[in-house]
């Protein structure tokens, strides 16, 4: 069954969001704009069941998994834009009212294996719930490592060539580190960079081009923190900065371009090696407080939480061209 959301949780989610459109500079709507285009809303989730998408995986033929924060839910949605709830996960005893910053138990990143296993972040503010958990298919949740109780863990990425999976807390800015098999999470980089300036520090995650690819809402900062050989991270390099209340990414290719929403002013701006960056995608092209970004050949894929406008989480569809 869905679960509702409670007043008090909605109004959490609803603060939590103003403090990050406040770090958003006011700008003017505009339509999409190029490389983007065609951008449509193709799907309206129910924001009254609780269905705020904060992260996406896509799957083959064109399935996508999405977690659900107000929920508790991982979801797969077809190619037609039907929604099928895979798993609805367990309820901390005190409602959650501890988890850091929210005050209410959200499912966050999610990643998917080549063997379709899923894995994705459940914060509760207990130390029972909270950490990194598993869903095999037809199967059942499985929390496969603890992470601290008084953190915030947010996005997830997998590097299926080691195995690994990457966090990271943007209560504890830290990006923690575990085999897919799990375990122990070790603290993999502590960097002053990831850290909050008083709201949500490290953020969005990524593997790409042999480093550790994270953002930082509060600094609004693109980092990169190379990968060496034996495994440690590297120093961190910040490769873009003024994307106020940045959240999620993706990256257009090979190289190092990437597309990234802007959570606070209903934006994705498309950001180009060299850091400097363009809003291609607004509230004009139906988004509301955008959590997360995927790309599948050139089609992107952007979810809409409405943690802000409380009007309609969605997902906006639109075509990268070039």
């Amino acid at each position: 069954m869905f679960r509702k959301l409670s007043v008090s949780a909605v109004s959490a989610a609803v603060l939590v969001a103003a403090a990050a459109a406040a770090l958003s500079p006011a700008a003017a709507a505009s339509a999409s704009s190029a490389p983007v285009s065609s951008a449509r809303v193709a799907l309206h989730f129910d924001l009254a069941k609780g269905q705020m998408p904060e992260n996406i995986a896509l799957g083959p033929g064109g399935t996508a998994y999405v977690t659900f924060a107000g929920s508790r839910q991982i979801a797969e949605v077809s190619p037609g834009g039907a929604v099928r709830i895979l798993a609805t996960l367990p309820e901390p005893a005190d409602g959650g009212v501890h988890t850091p910053v929210l005050g209410f138990p959200l499912t966050v990143g999610i990643v998917r294996a080549h063997d379709g296993t899923l894995y994705f972040l459940y914060a509760t503010g207990t130390a029972d719930l909270t950490g990194v958990w598993r869903l095999r298919p037809g199967g059942r949740p499985q929390r496969i490592a603890a992470l601290p109780a008084r953190g915030l863990p947010n996005g997830l990425a997998l590097d299926p060539r080691t195995r690994t999976l990457y966090a990271t807390d943007s209560v504890l800015g830290t990006v923690w580190r575990l085999p897919v098999t799990g375990g122990t999470a070790t603290a993999w980089s502590t960097a002053p960079e990831l850290a909050s300036a008083g709201f949500l520090g490290a953020n969005g995650l990524k593997i790409h081009n042999g480093a550790v690819w994270a953002t930082n809402l509060d600094r609004g900062a693109v980092l990169r923190i190379p990968v060496r050989r034996d495994g440690s991270a590297g120093p961190v390099r910040t490769r873009a900065r003024g994307l106020a209340g940045i959240d999620d990414f993706a990256f257009t290719g090979h190289g190092d371009g990437l597309l990234a929403t802007l959570n606070g002013s209903s934006q994705v701006a498309l950001v180009r090696p060299d850091g400097s960056h363009s809003i291609v995608l607004s509230a004009d092209d139906g988004l509301q407080n955008p959590t997360s970004v995927a790309l599948r050949g050139d089609t992107v894929y952007v979810l809409s939480a409405a943690y802000v406008t409380a009007e309609d989480p969605n997902l906006v569809l639109a075509r990268l061209d070039g």
